[in-house]
């Protein structure tokens, strides 16, 4: 097999590189904040669905200083419907730490002691902010190397031998001394070229290179292990107003799913259709439809109820009620954001 040229991939960069909202241009320097923040989001997340969250977020929140100083509620707010919460938490964690030590860590080992960095964003940050040579290795990384290598091992079970080979990819001079071009050319060729499906290797720079597209699999690659169904649970979400048709808000705990979070009083979500009972004090309640939601590792379908409530009753059903005179309540999950907005 033909080394992979360091070379003939940076050329290639160099001309069709994409425009991305948090990548500097050629001759700047990147700012450590926003290669961290873009990383975050777009963990289990498309470039395409981050980009407008970014935006806002950053106008909000444009220094790691002003995340740092900023309230956890207006954090969650602006977090809110990106999904994956608990990277909200960490993020606004991280920050505080980050602004304290006066910025980033430029070292693996110092990135990945910081709240909601793995292996991953840590060599991520230091190779594109800090130059590091380092192969992070995400979703388009690891096809490119299953393709390069023809591993035919099924992912997940492959990830570490195809970690490895990643990081034979940057050993050349080229690589060396732009680190963080090389990444981030490794990341558009997965995105743009090595596609999951239908990938142009007529185009590809490493097509020469390419031990798949020799043996004329590459379409193939990665193999994935058959997928396991996810279990199903069931929900019950109250949509209640009081008199003046305020509308009934909890804050959820702490830690958890949606941790944090505002959303629509209920009960916990079980394996089991639970009682739709309405709980005391809530009148006029109909059920008006059901959300179907997925999570990481497991479906949801919540029943979604209209009412009215009074106010002592609310205080009974939740402990800090949180009330809202808008129709539609802007820093919702997903989730409740939908349950919300169902007609009736």
């Amino acid at each position: 097999m033909t080394t992979p040229s360091d070379r003939a991939l940076l050329r290639w960069y160099d001309r069709h590189r994409r425009v991305l909202p948090w990548r500097v241009l050629p001759g700047e320097t990147a700012d450590p904040y926003r290669v961290w923040l873009s990383e975050i989001m777009l963990q289990q997340t498309t470039v395409a669905a981050v980009k407008p969250y970014y935006a806002r977020f950053l106008a909000a929140f444009p220094t790691i200083d002003a995340l740092a100083r900023a309230g956890e509620a207006d954090v969650f707010a602006a977090w809110a419907g990106l999904g994956y919460y608990s990277r909200a938490r960490n993020l606004h964690a991280c920050a505080k730490l980050v602004a304290a030590r006066g910025g980033f860590p430029d070292t693996i080992a110092g990135l990945e002691a910081l709240p909601g960095i793995g292996p991953y964003t840590a060599r991520a940050v230091a190779a594109i902010a800090f130059g590091a040579p380092v192969v992070p290795v995400d979703g388009n990384v690891e096809r490119v190397a299953a393709r390069l290598f023809a591993v035919a091992e099924p992912v997940p079970g492959a990830r570490p031998r195809l970690a490895a080979l990643a990081q034979t990819l940057n050993t050349g001079a080229e690589a060396q001394a732009r680190a963080s071009d090389f990444a981030q050319a490794l990341f558009d060729l997965g995105a743009t070229i090595c596609t999951p499906r239908s990938p142009a290797c007529a185009l590809c720079p490493w097509r020469d290179a390419c031990a798949a597209q020799a043996q004329g699999i590459a379409a193939e690659l990665p193999l994935r292990a058959p997928k396991v169904a996810r279990p199903q649970r069931f929900g019950i979400a109250w949509r209640l107003r009081d008199p003046a048709g305020r509308l009934l808000l909890e804050r959820r705990p702490p830690r958890g799913l949606l941790g944090g979070m505002l959303g629509l009083p209920g009960p916990a979500w079980t394996a089991e259709r639970p009682d739709a009972a309405p709980p005391a004090g809530v009148n006029d309640c109909r059920e008006i439809g059901t959300v179907r939601h997925v999570f990481t590792h497991f479906a949801l379908d919540l029943q979604v109820f209209d009412g009215r409530i009074g106010l002592e009753a609310a205080v009974d059903l939740v402990a800090t009620p949180v009330w809202s005179d808008a129709a539609s309540p802007t820093g919702l999950p997903g989730l409740f954001a939908k349950a919300v907005a169902l007609p009736g």
